[in-house]
């Protein structure tokens, strides 16, 4: 008799960023998927979602087929020996990682873990941008290096992300897969559809989603503002996102005279709130992998105007209907970038943006079950191990 396939989904928690919500994406998808897709008779993906720094599974709303573990560890490198208990429990065929400091601790204790379990790591971010803007430690590249070899299979947003690691880190071609992000597409627009207007005056209404960081580049956008607010005085900003970065940029906007025309609406769980009405997603990344927030506004139909925060990003948008491309990530060239799509954009226009399709999240977690089958289908004929008690823990 085949089994089902037992899959360990790992995630510091489930915080808000886009990291978090693919892989939260996955395990919701996979737990509702069939299994082995050439076999119908197969049960569904037996799912496991492991949380290695929250400390509770209240409110994560999961359906039943998804075993949340909440391991309440104080940080990620903390989380060793809890992580290895899990796996050792649990006995999953494949481990998924998605995010670099979690992926580095997986592929360390992977030596430890069950033999045959495979090792799937997902890259959330360009390498060559990460080790330079990110102030990670001198040892990182080496780590990188060291470990990403190990896994069976490195997941990337984009064939440029797949071609640094190949030159940079001599990670085998065969073990490198592009694929796409999963995005509630069909749920996000009927949900948008439903909601009021967010915004007051004359506008534009230009909208950012992010995390309050230096690497989102909100300092580039106040001062893209302020040269566009010189052409169009009605310009406002609504930024979504919570972060160390925030004292900072609230004092920017008072150096700049933007007090009354920026609006910090702290983390959002749902920033589609801000669709209706928005005349353009703004991104202002000084390095930026594929973030699942521009993926949903265009989902939406959203103008996306943008910085050239990675290739993969500029291969995505470059000449694209309804998108804008800066020449740089500075303040002078998102302004010009802004200036031009308001100036051919109409009122409250939207977009198709077909590219988004591939994005669709049916098609990018069949994708997923599509890599991690040929993994493992010498061994779905294996018994599984049972787990003794499937609540959440």
């Amino acid at each position: 008799m085949k089994h089902p396939l037992r899959i360990l989904l790992l995630t510091p928690h489930l915080g808000g960023g886009g990291a978090e919500k693919v892989i939260a994406l996955l395990a919701r998808g996979l737990s509702t998927a069939q299994g082995l897709s050439t076999d119908k008779n197969v049960e569904k993906y037996d799912v496991h979602l492991g949380l290695v720094t929250q400390g509770t599974t209240a409110a994560c709303g999961f359906p039943p087929g998804v075993a949340v573990h909440a391991l309440a560890e104080p940080r990620v490198r903390a989380g060793a020996l809890g992580l290895l208990k899990l796996v050792r429990k649990l006995r999953p065929r494949v481990v998924v990682s998605g995010m670099f400091h979690l992926n580095f601790l997986v592929l360390l204790l992977r030596p430890l873990f069950p033999a045959g379990t495979q090792v799937i790591i997902r890259q959330n971010g360009t390498l060559s941008a990460s080790l330079a803007f990110d102030g990670l430690p001198f040892y990182t590249r080496f780590l990188y290096r060291l470990l990403y070899r190990r896994a069976d299979r490195v997941i990337c947003q984009s064939a440029a992300m797949a071609e640094e690691l190949a030159v940079e880190l001599g990670v085998a071609r065969d073990r490198l897969a592009v694929l796409a992000n999963p995005v509630e597409v069909d749920d996000i627009r009927a949900r948008v559809a439903c909601l009021p207007d967010q915004w007051n005056g004359p506008g534009p209404h230009l909208l950012a989603v992010g995390r309050l960081s230096r690497e989102k580049g909100l300092d580039l956008l106040l001062g893209a503002l302020t040269i566009l607010r010189r052409k169009c005085g009605g310009a406002d900003l609504v930024i979504a996102g919570a972060g160390p970065e925030e004292a900072r940029l609230r004092a920017l906007c008072n150096v700049l005279g933007l007090e009354s025309s920026v609006r910090f609406a702290g983390h959002v769980k749902e920033p589609w709130v801000f669709y209706p009405g928005a005349t353009a997603f703004v991104l202002s990344s000084r390095h930026e992998g594929l973030p699942n927030a521009l993926l949903e506004a265009a989902a939406a139909g959203l103008p996306i105007v943008a910085t050239p925060a990675s290739q993969g990003l500029v291969d995505l948008l470059q000449g694209k209907p309804g998108a804008w491309v800066a020449a740089e990530p500075s303040s002078q060239s998102l302004a010009a970038a802004l200036i031009r799509a308001l100036d051919s954009l109409a009122s409250a226009q939207r977009f198709e943006h077909s590219f988004i399709d591939a994005f669709r999240a049916d098609r990018a977690i069949a994708a997923f079950a599509n890599l991690i089958e040929p993994l493992t289908e010498a061994h779905t004929d294996t018994a599984i191990d049972p787990v003794p008690d499937r609540r959440r823990s």
